[in-house]
């Protein structure tokens, strides 16, 4: 009886004992599926690499300036200095000429016999050892000259530029005066007159024993406007890629070279050289001036009037303008205008002016052909 209460107590305590261990858990309904939508990250297109950029290397210009011949940069020894006109032969069998190719401007200009004669401007000169043939002074030339603040290298002169070569403003050194065997030397190869040349230190030693003053003014400011560095002057203008002066003598041509923008000179029916180089002449600007001339005396010695102003074309990155030149005092620089009235600025290079005789002015040509070079 015992035992069997025994087990019955048992029973009800199993029972409780497993309603209090753990309720009964309602499963939850399972949650709907719903679709699952990929996205696609938008991502921005990729950049190129980029190419590393070489800085540009800052340009100094530390003991330098700007050429008044060329608006290039020079060493101020140099640039500071004043430079030397010398007279240089132009009849053929006087060519090539020696150290022409150094000059910074060229002016070529008829005298007798409808030969021309040049005048190289040097501010650069110290390396040369034979500049020429050096041949006799016309008095226009000594206007060019002093146009320059240069000291005017000349071996003889004709009568009418004598009064000129005495005026107090007027530094020369004559191949016929005294100082002429310190400046000037012959040579053998070449008959007289042909065979006259000036030496870089001929003509220091010349300066030095007149006296003349070796450096510009404080107060020159050139003769030339020139372009910007890393300018280039494209004037609205015809195509120039020949042009021809008209001299009938030694029919002188330039011809435009695109590949590096200048003009390559041609005479005698060939090409120019520098007997020191072997190379061709060559020029960034041409300046054609047109001016009256006469006769002196009946002589045939011209009296080409470069005072009164008149008209030309300026030359240069294969185009052609219009322009007309006029001085402000009898001894100053010719300054040239564009038909606005505007002062043109020349590029940076070497100049060649070209003086034309108004009778001539119809045989110049400035054509649109092709460069030859």
């Amino acid at each position: 009886m015992r035992r069997i209460r025994y087990m019955a107590i048992l029973a009800v305590v199993g029972v409780m004992l497993a309603g209090c261990g753990r309720k009964e858990v309602k499963a939850e309904p399972a949650a709907e599926e719903k679709p699952v939508v990929a996205v696609q990250e938008e991502t921005a297109e990729e950049a190129p690499p980029v190419e590393p950029v070489a800085e540009e290397p800052v340009v100094t210009h530390e003991g330098q300036m700007q050429s008044y011949l060329t608006g290039e940069w020079v060493e101020l020894a140099i640039g500071t200095r004043r430079p030397v006109a010398v007279m240089l032969n132009n009849i053929q069998v006087a060519t090539p000429q020696c150290g022409i190719s150094k000059a910074g401007v060229v002016y070529e200009a008829p005298v007798e016999g409808a030969l021309t004669r040049l005048m190289g401007i040097f501010e650069d000169y110290d390396q040369l050892e034979k500049i020429g043939s050096v041949r006799s002074a016309r008095n226009y030339y000594v206007y060019f000259a002093v146009e320059f603040d240069a000291i005017y290298a000349h071996f003889g002169q004709s009568a009418y530029a004598l009064n000129l070569l005495d005026r107090d403003n007027v530094d020369n050194l004559s191949g016929l005066s005294g100082i002429g065997g310190t400046v000037y030397f012959r040579t053998t190869d070449r008959k007289a007159p042909h065979n006259a040349y000036a030496s870089a230190s001929g003509i220091a030693a010349g300066i030095e024993a007149k006296g003349y003053d070796k450096n510009y003014d404080a107060g020159y400011t050139g003769h030339y406007q020139f372009a910007a560095d890393g300018e280039s002057i494209v004037p609205d203008g015809i195509s120039a890629m020949v042009v021809k002066p008209g001299y009938p003598i030694n029919k002188p041509w330039f011809e435009y070279n695109t590949a590096d923008g200048l003009y390559y000179r041609f005479q005698y029916g060939g090409i120019q050289i520098d007997e020191m180089t072997n190379q061709q002449l060559a020029y960034k600007n041409i300046i054609l001036q047109n001016c009256s001339s006469s006769n002196f005396d009946n002589t045939q010695y011209l009296n080409i009037n470069v005072q009164s102003g008149g008209s030309g074309k300026f030359i240069t990155n294969g185009k052609s303008i219009d322009i007309t030149w006029k001085k402000d005092s009898e001894f100053g620089p010719t300054r040239y205008y564009n038909t606005a009235g505007e002062e043109i600025r020349l590029n940076q290079g070497k100049t060649w002016v070209c003086i034309i005789q108004n009778g001539g002015a119809d045989k110049v040509e400035i054509l649109d052909t092709p460069t030859q070079q």
